[in-house]
C-alpha cells in the first residue's frame, strides 16, 4: 500500500524547509505533503492546537493512505499530539527535532539565556521578529550559501507571537514505529534518547538546516530510516 509522507516544518519558520527534499522523496514513489503552519499564527491563540490540527488534516485529507509524520526542529513536539487525530499512522521520523514533552512550555525547556533573549526581542505588542533575524545579518548566510534558497527560506519566516512559547504542549505519546535523524550537535540529547528507546537512528555530520543545503544526503537518510520502520514507499 502507498505511504503518505507529511513533512512538517518548525513552527518558527516556513514550509520552504522541505522544498528541496519533498520532490526527491516523491521520485521514490511516496505521496508527499508539506502543511503550512503559518496560518495558525495568523488565526491567534491557541497556536499549538491549531498547528496540530493542520498537521493531522494534511495526513488524512483526500484518502485513507497510511501516513508517516516527519518533523524538523520545533515540529517534533507537535507530531505525537497530531498523531492522535490520524486514523492510519505508519510511523514518525524526528529530524534534528525535540521530542514531545507533554505538560511543559517551550519557554520552560529552552536554555535560560535564549528565553531571556526572546523576551528582550519582543515588541510592545508581544511579537518577535522572524527567526533568521534572531541571529544577526550573517547568521543564516553562514548556513545557507545559495542566495536563492536563502531568500526563499527567509521570505516565508513569519513574525512570531511570544505567547506561543508559553503554551503548554498537548498530550501525546509516540506509540507507532519511530526513527531519528540527527543533523547537528545541538540535537545530541534527543538523538541519545532515541538510541535509548532503540529507535532506528542516523547521525549526519552536518548542520540544522541541512535539508536546504544537502537535500540528496538528507533524502537518502530518510529513505533508509523509512525502510527500517517498515514504511517503505510500497509498504
Amino acid at each position: 500500500m502507498p505511504v503518505r509522507l507529511v513533512l512538517v516544518h518548525s513552527p518558527l519558520v516556513g514550509p520552504a524547509t522541505w522544498d528541496l527534499v519533498a520532490p526527491l522523496l516523491a521520485e521514490h514513489g511516496y505521496e508527499v505533503r508539506t502543511p503550512d503552519l503559518i496560518g495558525a499564527l495568523e488565526a491567534g491563540e491557541p497556536y499549538c492546537s491549531r498547528q496540530v490540527g493542520l498537521i493531522a488534516g494534511s495526513a488524512m485529507t483526500g484518502s485513507a493512505t497510511p501516513a508517516v509524520l516527519i518533523g524538523h526542529s520545533g515540529a517534533g513536539a507537535l507530531l505525537a499530539p497530531a498523531a492522535r487525530r490520524v486514523r492510519q499512522l505508519a510511523g514518525y521520523v524526528f529530524v534534528d527535532a525535540g521530542l514531545p514533552i507533554p505538560g511543559h512550555t517551550p519557554m520552560s525547556t529552552m536554555p535560560p539565556d535564549l528565553a531571556e533573549q526572546l523576551k528582550k526581542l519582543a515588541d510592545q505588542d508581544g511579537w518577535l521578529p522572524p527567526w533568521p533575524q534572531w541571529w544577526g545579518a550573517d547568521g543564516l548566510a553562514e548556513l545557507i550559501g545559495d542566495e536563492g534558497v536563502r531568500r526563499q527560506f527567509e521570505a516565508e519566516c513569519p513574525r512570531l507571537p511570544l505567547a506561543m512559547f508559553d503554551e503548554v504542549q498537548p498530550d501525546g505519546e509516540v506509540e507507532a514505529p519511530a526513527a531519528y535523524l540527527r543533523l547537528s550537535e545541538a540535537y545530541d540529547g534527543p538523538a541519545a534518547r532515541a538510541r535509548e528507546l532503540l529507535w532506528p537512528l542516523t547521525e549526519l555530520d552536518s548542520h540544522h538546516l541541512a535539508p536546504l543545503t544537502e537535500p540528496d544526503r538528507v533524502t537518502d537518510a530518510l529513505l533508509d530510516l523509512l525502510d527500517r520502520i517498515g514504511a517503505g514507499a510500497t509498504a
